[in-house]
């Protein structure tokens, strides 16, 4: 898969543990209803057009 986009990058959360415990909830609960492994991916607006 390769997403591109001027405005968004990937968001770094490395270092945001609560974030990333969120984002997997919503991973399993995604999965359970789907039946279907899931990977959600969050970004953040480029330095450029933070507001």
């Amino acid at each position: 898969m390769d997403i591109h986009s001027n405005e968004y990058k990937i968001a770094s959360l490395s270092d945001d543990e609560q974030t990333i415990n969120a984002i997997k909830a919503a991973e399993a609960a995604i999965a359970s209803l789907t039946g279907k492994e899931v990977t959600l991916i969050a970004y953040e607006r480029t330095d450029s057009l933070k507001q």
